[in-house]
């Protein structure tokens, strides 16, 4: 009788646990799946909105590859939903089988109880068990025995329910991963035939580039050489401010001389690494950090220092830490930019329409500094976002919530 439960206990928390593990990848898998569709909502409404403005064709495949990239994650990630709920199906078959041979077997025992329960119920029988008793301590012993005995057949009905109960559950379940599994082989459908459409349309973009590539080369390659020299003025202005601070502390070095109150700054700064708000409302990434192939030109590689986000027109840029303005630059042929010192850290907003602050303001975080530039030609509403420790770049992505 030990045995027996101490088996049902063991086999218990067995499919405890096995049920526990997928539920929690599952769990994650269905916040991956639900933040991309949002990403592809996003994309739509920033990217593909405004038909009104005539795209380049570069700019189109250059949007289109960013939805493509999504939309083929989904994909993935769908199929991982849906082969991890087949694995989990397969479990749950094979728990109900198992449940089931329990329940059986269970049953049987039970049965087998109840029969020989009838034959011996009658008071007399059990008197006369006790009564025929050699002594006082055999009797007292077959009077612990009945008593077990009862115990164990209402052991035998408790535990009959809770398999049933169990079974039903296991049921229950089952029926709701095969709907969420069909749900999801649906879904995935819909989204490769948008895949397929997408592509088809830009193969046939791509053609067309394929035609002029080596002057969008050229056209990339001049773009890029802004960046780099946008990207050199903002290093010299973060090595004279690492100067002036430390010949006021009578120091020397490539870092900030912290202050009190801006080491608390840089402290608080570093310990809301990967909770820092986005510096727009709204927004998605449209080009990573560190040195990437063009997404179109694939023998030209770009540098960023910083990532790119596309928003809507007339969204606000806001600090994502309080801090001070440690200067407000506009480089020529290209739009303001500001830069935000918190202790050692410094934020770049890159590609502002307008401004809200000027050097030495104090602000803090969330508050508004300017409007994003909008590209009345293509209608594209876009900022570079960049951190930096005392002059070295750091990828925003493990800074800024969920970015």
């Amino acid at each position: 009788m030990t045995f027996r439960w101490a088996y049902l206990i063991i086999l218990f928390w067995g499919l405890t646990l096995v049920a526990q593990t997928p539920s929690k990848r599952q769990q994650e898998l269905e916040s991956q799946r639900l933040r991309l569709k949002n990403e592809i909502k996003q994309i739509n409404t920033l990217l593909f909105t405004n038909t009104k403005k005539r795209k380049d064709i570069l700019t189109e495949v250059e949007d289109l590859t960013i939805k493509l990239n999504v939309r083929e994650a989904l994909i993935k990630v769908t199929n991982d939903q849906s082969n991890l709920l087949t694995r989990q199906i397969q479990v749950n078959e094979r728990q109900i089988t198992q449940q089931r041979k329990e329940l059986q077997t269970l049953k049987e025992d039970y049965a087998r109880l109840i029969q020989h329960s009838y034959i011996s119920k009658s008071l007399q029988n059990r008197l006369m068990f006790l009564f025929s008793s050699e002594s006082f301590l055999q009797a007292y012993k077959r009077l612990q025995y009945l008593k077990q005995y009862t115990q164990y057949r209402k052991k035998q009905g408790i535990a009959i329910v809770e398999k049933t109960q169990l079974l039903q559950q296991l049921n229950s379940a089952l029926i709701e991963e095969k709907k969420k599994k069909e749900e999801l082989i649906a879904e995935n459908r819909e989204v490769q035939a948008e895949l397929k459409k997408e592509q088809k349309n830009q193969e046939s973009l791509v053609a067309t580039l394929r035609k002029t590539e080596r002057s969008l080369a050229a056209q990339i390659a001049k773009k890029e050489q802004q960046a780099r020299e946008i990207d050199k003025e903002i290093d010299r202005l973060i090595r004279e401010a690492i100067a002036a601070s430390n010949k006021a502390a009578g120091k020397s070095g490539n870092s900030f001389e912290l202050t009190p109150e801006a080491k608390l700054i840089a402290a608080n700064f570093e310990a809301n690494k990967g909770r820092l708000p986005w510096p727009i409302e709204k927004g998605i990434v449209v080009q990573d950090f560190g040195r990437q192939p063009h997404p179109v030109v694939k023998t030209t590689f770009i540098q960023s220092n910083g990532v790119t986000l596309a928003t809507e027109t007339g969204a606000t840029v806001r600090a994502v830490f309080e801090g001070e303005v440690m200067s407000v630059i506009t480089y020529k042929g290209s739009n303001p930019s500001v830069l935000i010192r918190h202790g050692n850290y410094i934020t770049v907003y890159k590609n502002l329409g307008k401004l809200y602050v000027k050097k030495g303001d104090k602000v803090k975080a969330k508050q508004e500094i300017g409007i994003a530039f909008t590209n009345q030609q293509n209608g594209k509403t876009q900022i570079q976002f960049s951190i930096f420790n005392n002059v070295k770049p750091l990828n925003p992505k493990g800074w800024i919530y969920q970015m």
